[in-house]
């Protein structure tokens, strides 16, 4: 099984994701936690270029095609070899973030966009996203409180954030069964519990079942 977590910055999607694995741990079910960009050689060393604020002279392809080819790596070297061993795979983003920021949020071509992901992904999607969902106000709340410092791309506009919002909502309503949109300002446990309800459905047997 093959599921992911997106979000704007800050909304908590790696916390999600992280519990989500060890529950699963928990049951003895076999877990592979991945982020994006990164996760092979290759695809960590496309992060270091894409995520360097020295690199502002970026173009926006550019910037499309890298995190496509990290993925495209990802995809070929581990996800599908995992998958393959009936291991579930958990990713901190995947191809709907590219959708959100580079096609919603740079503008980008969507139809182009669109068939670079099927390209990279070579047709592979989640069984379930998870998006947990906050406003662009309460991510830069967010930051401030946590004093987080931005990289390249976190340091885009309040209102490119706020098209990648506008972005994955409108993926939301496109992909409806596979989305599953989670207010983010719920309390943490909350959110854990209503992803486990879903994932615990998906799994071939029962949680109770598993202990």
């Amino acid at each position: 099984m093959f599921l992911s977590f997106e979000g704007i910055d800050c909304s908590g999607k790696t916390t999600q994701a992280k519990l989500l694995v060890e529950k699963l741990k928990e049951l003895n079910h076999e877990v592979l936690f991945l982020r994006e960009p990164g996760g092979t050689e290759i695809s960590e060393q496309i992060r270091q270029i894409l995520l360097n604020k020295k690199n502002l002279k970026m173009t926006q392809i550019s910037e499309l095609l890298l995190f496509s080819a990290s993925r495209s790596q990802l995809v070929s070297e581990v996800i599908k070899p995992a998958l393959a061993k009936n291991t579930i795979v958990i990713t901190d983003r995947f191809v709907d973030s590219t959708t959100a920021y580079q096609g919603y949020g740079r503008g980008l071509h969507h139809g182009g966009v669109k068939g670079i992901n099927s390209i990279a992904t070579n047709g592979l999607m989640p069984k379930r996203t998870f998006f947990i969902d906050i406003s662009v106000h309460e991510m830069l709340a967010r930051r401030q409180a946590n004093r987080q410092e931005t990289d390249r791309m976190e340091m885009s506009s309040e209102e490119f954030y706020n098209k990648v919002r506008d972005g994955y909502h409108q993926i939301a309503k496109e992909e409806s069964s596979r989305f599953i949109t989670i207010d983010g300002k719920l309390p943490i446990d909350a959110i854990q519990e209503i992803i486990w309800k879903e994932v615990d459905g998906l799994l071939p047997l029962g949680s109770e079942d598993q202990r």
